[in-house]
């Protein structure tokens, strides 16, 4: 029986049979949409009865996309879609003229060097070298948008890398940066499953000054280190002054709402350097104490 060669499988494959039923008879019977192959009808897939296997599909995808790039870990980073590059600073200002909005451009001119901080550390951690089973870490992962986001993956473009784009559909129409690597930029309808995404690889996050997208990937990901829900992870935030004018974090811990422990889950960093630094020790001492 050596020589017998046993079949991997004896069913049609799915893409054989919806290929059939593409290309079969026309009757009244198939043009009906009940006649459809339920996953290839759309108007069936999007039912509000469906949404339990849309969670599924949207869980799924990027799962098996990112387990095929052989990636196992990423490096991921939050930050606005509105501070400028610092060629395009100038650009704001003048359009800002003397006008209400003056003031609201000078702070987002004066954060665009963080859009370089976030290029530079994307370049940094994109040089990581895969491990002894091939699979790669610290890959860099954006919202897939613009501004901070733009900036991180066009730091592992910088260097040759391959960088992985979370986008998600919006009422008012948007596209994913010119940086993201096509065959890792994906898109989302669910938020959650999206959030879920960014943190389910993450190996170091940057947080970088933003608004309420920001805010909530970020405070997220603080709750659940918090709450124990997923282990310590290293979590930067850069523009210490900018978090320090918006959120209180001392008033917090004055007012008893959370712990003084709590505030060791933030390290505040300004440059690419010492970030990248701080991710590398954390994980080589944690290495070290396993044993």
């Amino acid at each position: 029986m050596s020589d017998t060669r046993v079949p991997d499988r004896v069913f049609r494959r799915a893409e054989q049979d919806a290929e059939t039923a593409r290309t079969g008879t026309t009757t009244p019977q198939t043009e009906h949409p009940a006649y459809r192959l339920a996953f290839q009808d759309l108007d069936f897939l999007l039912r509000e009865d469906l949404r339990p296997v849309r969670f599924q599909l949207e869980l799924l995808k990027p799962q098996l996309l990112l387990d095929e790039a052989n990636i196992a870990s990423l490096f991921v980073m939050y930050g606005s879609a509105r501070i400028p590059e610092p060629d395009k600073a100038p650009a704001l200002l003048e359009l800002a003229g003397d006008g209400p909005g003056r003031k609201v451009a000078e702070r987002l001119a004066e954060k665009a060097k963080y859009y370089e901080v976030a290029r530079e550390l994307a370049r940094l951690a994109s040089d990581f070298p895969r491990d002894e089973a091939g699979k790669r870490h610290f890959v860099v992962c954006s919202g897939g948008g613009p501004s901070i986001m733009e900036a991180a993956n066009r730091g592992a473009t910088d260097v040759g890398a391959e960088s992985v784009g979370l986008n998600i559909v919006l009422p008012h129409e948007q596209a994913p940066n010119a940086y993201v690597t096509p065959s890792l930029s994906m898109q989302f309808h669910y938020f959650a499953l999206r959030k879920m995404h960014f943190l389910l690889r993450a190996r170091a996050v940057a947080v970088f000054p933003g608004g309420f997208g920001t805010f909530d990937e970020a405070f997220e990901l603080l709750t659940l280190m918090q709450t124990g829900k997923i282990e310590r992870i290293p979590v930067l935030f850069y523009g210490r002054e900018f978090w320090e004018r918006v959120v209180s974090f001392e008033a917090l811990c004055e007012e008893g709402v959370i712990g003084p422990k709590d505030l060791d889950l933030i390290t505040w960093v300004e440059s690419a350097e010492e970030g990248w630094d701080i991710v590398r020790r954390f994980w080589r001492e944690k290495e070290a104490a396993a044993g």
